[in-house]
């Protein structure tokens, strides 16, 4: 092996080995285990939240793989209607033309072209992550067979009732002309105003004062709203005001939807132009005058002086209008909740349109009563009630988009305007009997992406044809998904696979939390926090990283202020970390359900992990290459260091199954990190040496020895595995043939189940009792600053029989290790010399200081540093003092503060501790 572990020599190699050999593939034998992939857009990349996300179900997947379960983790990317629209859409107007320049058919040309060139980038990118997907069963949603199933579920719900087309209020951009799903809509909160207008009462005796945030809508105003209990309005409850600027008379109306402490007390009710306001009109069936066109521009429903005037502009208008009329009463800043669309950044508006429907009533009972009886499990359970409340709020699902990207809705429209649902033309022509002659023009709206990731558990296995595939895989074992989409995908994947399969779509749902920056805030381009994982893995420069964060923010200005944050934070760029250390970092925060803080210094720490099993990685290979590892025969005779590495391993095995079969990646890295890291490299590979190295001992005790590294070793590689591939298969690949384990590839080896015949508690007793002899030692000799490498004589007393045995077994170990001169025991009775003291058990250890350190000097350094730690702790003492720092800080680096102190007030305490005891001596 190489002396120094270099990851992307090995990365690349390894990972196009596994997929020419086909080992993603499902072995056809065992359990079926499969989990979809949550499809990654066509035009995006690689970002953290799809690299943890990741990095859990290729770990599970890598685990059930070497379970030996028939495993498929199924791939595939999503159309992305607006997305991938807009994408080639800019490259033409750099051309200087628009997509009605090219018209639909050649528009939809250039995007398949574009797709065919530039869409697979997160497909090379999930590679460099070691994403044992089955490429070869790769799916595309706008594929043909996927095309063919949304096609079939759209005819099979139109025919059932369950699809229908109506007028209703939807989330528009007015950038893109089309209605929005709310997952694409971004609220923030932005300042405004909030304007108080008179509306004249109808029938004389003077107005009302509405409070508004938006006084443009109030051209398609229908009512004014106040609460039936407020006694400031009752009396006026069924009588009309009059809508300024228009003329209208509207009625006064009571509504409990209208909080009496807000504002004036008085709402205008707009019901084409606000969801809560339609709900409103609903009840009181007032009329819905839509004032806006698709560009949100002032429509012919408006008094003429507004008309054509975009709806900002209308409001300065309007704004003025009213101030000249005497209808302004008063104008005040108002901090408010500004919705804007993802893609165009556009304010959304609210607008009445006619679109497809999916009506979801139905269609959530079973989905209810398939997570309540268990059928579908929530991991953590406490997410279970989030997808209740929503399913029980559940409202009609706007499945159209006005764009041409995408599942072109099968409906055929005569001239009349009549509808025709099927799956081509030429079903609808030979169902309805249409003759030739008519005209049949299809609708040229598409369907909302999510309907058909909706299908995805079932149409990328085949249906709706009943393939193999779909016989062996469904229902799926598990949905690794973040919160953030129960609603918009979860939910709707539980409906569609129990109405078109008639059972759930997966048995259970892993959920977990996003990943944030080091001060715990949400990784944003607009906050300039964001991480790229290919520049953690790769490493990135500085001024690149900073070129990065700053273009194409939506706020320019905030350039200066993320430049120096940047620099702050990484004034060298980003070294290279390699995708073992990324991955095992996302494992080690894969806490259940919770957000994880990502901090660097976590992968710089896994980094050095990969180091370390590397370097015992050669020890192991130079003490046993080409030397008898037991495999031809021969007497083995076992140490009590290697029955207790033995015995470590199976605890450490058992560990490792639970927490992976309990969805806790961060107890399986931890346990995997304390034992390679503590037990394997720090202690075991310590105790091998002296049997190794010394001449005295038997051949049958250094084939025990070599025996025992490389079967620890071969193992602790398959249950490290799933979560750090590469650096596996390259150790593997050595020590296997060691350790008479044969096969190509660490991932299609078992996964370690323990042996519970090798845990041997009388060995792991005698190592304990090891450890800590040891461990006093050292502690010894940090606290009185003796040298590493001193011989030091040691002297026991009060010891029992079984700590007389224990040395005479470990007494060549305690002294190599210890780097010790003597061990002597001290009579009881005699006297005891000035020495410093540890306890194992009820036995004492001395280590006599004559000689050993000089006491003034000693002391002296020990004052010095005191006084050092101290200022430290004055300093960060003020800090949390300060009041302006806790109120503007961020509650993690405060926390930071608070732990920094505590340590310091700590080390304080150890050092003026060992002062004293030297003094004493």
């Amino acid at each position: 092996m190489d002396k120094t572990y270099e990851p992307h020599a090995i990365e690349s190699r390894w990972y196009a080995f596994w997929e020419e050999r086909s080992y993603f593939a499902p072995s056809g034998q065992g359990t079926p285990y499969c989990i979809m992939i949550p499809p990654p857009n066509v035009t995006g990349t690689l970002h953290m939240g799809h690299a943890f996300q990741d990095t859990i179900m290729d770990a599970l997947t890598r685990y059930h793989r070497m379970k030996g379960h028939d495993s498929l983790w199924q791939p595939g990317t999503d159309h992305a209607g607006i997305a991938t629209q807009m994408v080639v859409e800019r490259q033409l107007a750099g051309e200087g033309r628009t997509r009605h320049d090219l018209g639909r058919d050649a528009f939809i040309e250039r995007v398949w072209t574009w797709k065919a060139e530039s869409g697979g980038t997160i497909t090379r990118q999930l590679r460099r992550m070691g994403a044992s997907v089955d490429w070869t069963r790769e799916r595309f949603t706008m594929d043909d067979g996927l095309s063919a199933a949304v096609r079939e579920v759209f005819v099979r719900l139109y025919e059932e009732g369950l699809i229908y087309r109506g007028q209703r209020l939807v989330n528009w951009d007015p950038v893109l002309h089309t209605a929005v799903s709310d997952l694409e809509v971004v609220s923030a909160e932005e300042s405004g105003f909030m304007w108080h207008i008179r509306y004249p009462l109808a029938e004389g005796g003077g107005d009302l004062i509405v409070a508004t945030t938006r006084p443009e809508t109030m051209l398609g105003d229908t009512a004014v709203a106040v609460h039936p209990d407020d006694e400031r309005y009752k009396h006026l409850i069924g009588l009309h005001a009059v809508l300024p600027l228009t003329g209208r008379n509207i009625p006064i109306i009571a509504d409990e939807y209208v909080d009496p402490t807000f504002g004036t007390g008085c709402v205008k009710i707009t019901p084409a132009h606000d969801f809560n306001d339609y709900a409103v009109g609903q009840r009181h069936r007032l009329p819905l005058i839509n004032i806006f066109t698709p560009s949100a521009r002032i429509n012919d429903n408006a008094p003429e002086a507004y008309r054509g005037l975009d709806r900002f502009e209308a409001r300065r208008h309007i704004i003025g209008d009213l101030e000249e009329q005497g209808l302004l009463e008063e104008t005040r800043p108002h901090k408010l909740m500004v919705p804007r669309g993802d893609r165009s950044h556009a304010v959304i508006e609210p607008l009445l349109t006619d679109q497809w429907y999916v009506k979801t009533g139905p269609l959530a009972g079973p989905a209810i009563a398939a997570v309540k009886t268990g059928k579908i499990k929530f991991i953590p359970e406490n997410w279970e009630k989030t997808y209740f409340d929503w399913l029980n709020r559940i409202e009609d699902w706007c499945i159209s988009r006005q764009i041409w990207w995408g599942h072109r809705i099968p409906a055929w429209y005569d001239a009349e305007g009549k509808v025709y649902v099927g799956r081509d033309e030429a079903e609808v022509r030979a169902k309805h009997r249409l003759s030739p002659e008519v005209t049949l023009e299809q609708d040229a709206d598409v369907l909302d992406t999510w309907f058909s990731s909706a299908l995805w558990p079932f149409s990328t296995l085949g249906w709706p044809e009943n393939t193999e595939a779909l016989k062996t895989f469904y229902p799926t074992s598990v949905l690794v998904t973040g919160f953030d989409i129960i609603f918009f995908w979860v939910a709707r994947m539980i409906m569609m696979g129990l109405k078109f399969m008639g059972d759930v779509p997966f048995r259970e749902v892993y959920i977990h939390g996003l990943v944030r920056d080091q001060d715990g805030n949400k990784m944003s381009k607009s906050k300039g926090n964001v991480l790229d994982p290919l520049d953690i893995i790769d490493g990135v420069n500085l001024n690149d990283l900073v070129a990065k964060r700053t273009s194409g923010l939506m706020q320019p200005q905030m350039a200066p202020k993320i430049e120096k944050d940047t620099r702050k934070q990484f004034p060298a760029g980003i070294h290279a970390h390699g995708t073992d250390a990324l991955r095992f970092t996302f494992a080690a925060l894969a806490t259940t359900g919770r957000d994880i803080v990502f901090d660097m210094g976590r992968v710089e720490g896994y980094r050095n992990f990969c180091n370390k099993l590397w370097n015992a990685a050669r020890y192991v290979l130079m003490n046993t290459e080409g030397k008898d590892t037991g495999l031809n025969g021969g007497a083995i005779e076992l140490s009590q260091a290697d029955r207790w590495i033995l015995a470590r391993l199976q605890r450490t095995i058992d560990e490792v199954n639970a927490a992976v079969q309990g969805y806790r990646l961060d107890q399986m890295a931890q346990a995997i990190y304390e034992f390679t890291w503590n037990e394997f490299c720090d202690w075991y590979l310590e105790l091998s040496k002296p049997v190794l190295t010394d001449p005295a001992s038997s051949e049958a005790a250094q084939r025990g020895a070599r025996r025992t590294l490389v079967r620890t070793l071969e193992t602790l590689l398959r249950l490290l595995h799933p979560l750090m591939p590469f650096i596996t298969e390259e150790i593997w690949q050595r020590v296997a043939p060691l350790a008479g384990v044969a096969g190509d590839s660490i991932m299609l080896q078992s996964y370690p189940e323990a042996d519970r015949t090798l845990v041997d508690d009388a060995a792991v007793a005698d190592i304990e009792w090891l450890q800590q002899f040891l461990l006093g030692v050292r502690r010894i000799r940090a606290e009185m600053n003796i040298a590493p490498g001193k011989p030091l004589p040691v002297l026991l007393r009060h010891g029992s029989s079984d700590d007389r045995q224990r040395l005479e077994r470990q007494r060549r170990a305690l002294i190599t290790l210890g780097r010790l001169e003597t061990i002597d025991w001290l009579d009881d009775h005699a006297p005891v010399p000035e020495a410093a003291t540890a306890l194992v058990g009820g036995m004492n250890i001395l280590i006599p200081m004559a000689g050993l350190i000089d006491k003034t000097a000693e002391i002296a350094r020990l004052d010095k540093e005191i006084a050092k730690l101290r200022k430290e702790e004055e300093r960060g003492a003020a800090k949390l003092g300060n009041a302006d720092f806790l109120g503007r800080a961020p509650a993690t680096v405060v926390e930071k503060e608070r732990t920094r102190l505590a340590e310091l007030q700590t080390a304080i305490v150890k050092l003026e501790e060992q002062r004293t005891r030297i003094r004493q001596m």
